[in-house]
């Protein structure tokens, strides 16, 4: 049996999370009983293995930064991403309401419910197509505040490749040559 944290809320359906310090989580609607977690967990263990393996791999192999690429990297996105949230907001007709770079380590981009648009210094380390859909993808939460269909739809229309875009980001860049 796998060992894990159980959370119990609100939601409506299973989720498995596996924490850069390998932590099973498992999240849990409170009517789910413990037989239906232990058979989702069970049903999940090949993915729970090969998620605990990625994250090993990528904590072994992982490249620090510089404080001078630090910096380079921030000049970078301070330069490129404004004007193309810009350049993308006009030809999508949403306008967020503020723009800022952060230093954020686990997720590249976000949207506040205010339609404020935050990215990571590091996505500058991806290729511009890879960037310009984090960019799509959260001008597209102004309008739809999820990942459903429509959202997928809306981004398309702009970035019919964007699959495509979204594998670079999935790619270990940081990862030592």
């Amino acid at each position: 049996m796998i060992d894990y944290r159980l959370v119990r809320s609100n939601r409506k359906s299973l989720a498995i999370e596996v924490t850069r310090e390998l932590e099973v989580v498992v999240r849990a609607p409170f009517f789910v009983s413990q037989r239906q977690i232990d058979a989702f967990l069970d049903s999940h263990q090949g993915w729970i293995e090969k998620a605990k393996g990625r994250i090993k791999e990528r904590a072994e192999n992982k490249v620090e930064l510089s404080d001078r690429q630090i910096k380079e990297l921030k000049n970078a996105a301070k330069e490129y991403i404004p004007k193309k949230v810009l350049e993308f907001s006009e030809i999508m007709d949403l306008k967020p309401s503020d723009v800022k770079i952060t230093s954020a380590r686990t997720r590249f981009g976000s949207c506040s419910p205010k339609n404020s648009l935050c990215f990571s210094y590091r996505l500058m380390l991806y290729p511009k197509e890879a960037v310009d859909y984090v960019i799509v993808h959260e001008l597209a939460h102004i309008k739809h505040k999820n990942h459903g269909k429509r959202f997928y739809a809306l981004i398309e229309k702009y970035l019919p490749d964007y699959r495509e875009r979204n594998k670079l980001l999935k790619s270990d860049i940081l990862q030592k040559k």
